[in-house]
């Protein structure tokens, strides 16, 4: 327990996240946590945290951070040139940082959004079974809103010795490489009867660009117009992590952390689980291509990754 960071600088848009916070949409209530789940797992369990803990998200301009007491650290995500005092550490894999150092952040280099976990945890109040900052609701996190310059943040109590946490690394083969241009899988519909299957082709064949309208709730994209067969307008549904909405210009959208909890425009398809890193890890004006695959494939690849995700916490003394 205890400090764990005083806030120098606070970086474009630093949060605690942890892995959201579910079971509130049918009350209204927007799921929040990560945009990449994946990277937010990885850190904890390099730090010996349990897989859903708070840690702080930090998107392409990373905030500086003075560490007020000893701790293990880990960033994992984005490559945005982590330092400690001025040294360059690596990511995906953890590091001891001691009292008085500093965290600071470069030149953003792949990715646009990195995590870093500290031994036991961001310490902040549980709402609704979540740590998780939604600033729209000023929900969750530090006082449901972005870190700002001279917030100090309480660490919880680390489940080993420090020295034992310090220095756990990653196999390449775990390592997402969020660089290689790659197409994102998607399972079609379930709105497909609101388009011509030229348009469903259209879809999976052209490539579309990531806008600078775009954050945690979702990207705009922009490419061939996606025409309607009789309007945008559905009876508002619920909406998933990766939902691929198509308004009334024909222009996709995919929502992602911070959607809204129902919609009422055609979803063409939604974005599998396990590519959703690949997608959230985009810079605006980076070029996204689509894949339709099976809701069968879906699940076998989310088992894997669940598969390997378990393997790693037991290897790390992880519950």
């Amino acid at each position: 327990m205890g400090k764990l960071f005083e806030v120098i600088k606070s970086g474009l848009a630093t949060s605690v996240q942890d892995l959201g916070r579910t079971g509130y949409q049918q009350y209204g209530v927007v799921e929040s946590g990560a945009m990449d789940g994946y990277a937010l797992q990885i850190a904890n369990i390099l730090v010996g945290n349990r897989r859903d803990e708070a840690v702080l998200e930090v998107v392409i301009m990373g905030p500086e951070l003075c560490v007020l007491k000893d701790t293990v650290l880990a960033i994992c995500g984005a490559d945005l040139s982590p330092e400690l005092d001025g040294e360059p550490v690596a990511i995906w894999k953890s590091f001891s940082a001691k009292k008085g150092q500093r965290v600071t952040f470069g030149q953003p280099k792949i990715g646009s959004y990195a995590y870093i976990a500290a031994a036991g945890g961001v310490n902040s109040p549980v709402v609704m079974g979540s740590k998780s900052t939604y600033p729209k609701a000023e929900l969750g996190g530090f006082e449901g809103r972005n870190l700002q310059k001279g917030d100090r943040l309480e660490a919880g109590e680390a489940s080993k010795p420090l020295k034992q946490l310090s220095g756990r690394g990653l196999s390449e083969r775990a390592v997402p490489d969020y660089g290689r241009q790659r197409k994102i899988r998607v399972v079609l519909g379930p709105d497909l009867f609101a388009f011509t299957d030229s348009m469903v082709e259209a879809f999976c064949t052209s490539q579309f660009k990531m806008t600078t309208q775009s954050d945690r709730m979702g990207y705009r994209l922009e490419g061939p117009e996606l025409s309607h067969v009789d309007g945008a307008d559905i009876i508002s549904d619920a909406i998933l992590p990766g939902a691929i909405q198509v308004p009334a210009n024909g222009q996709p959208i995919i929502l992602l952390a911070d959607r809204q909890t129902t919609g009422g425009y055609t979803r063409i398809a939604t974005v599998i689980s396990v590519d959703l890193p690949y997608v959230v890890q985009k810079l605006s004006g980076s070029i996204l291509q689509f894949e339709a695959v099976s809701v069968e494939d879906a699940q076998k690849l989310y088992v894997e990754r669940e598969i390997l995700l378990r393997k790693l916490s037991l290897r790390a003394g992880v519950l």
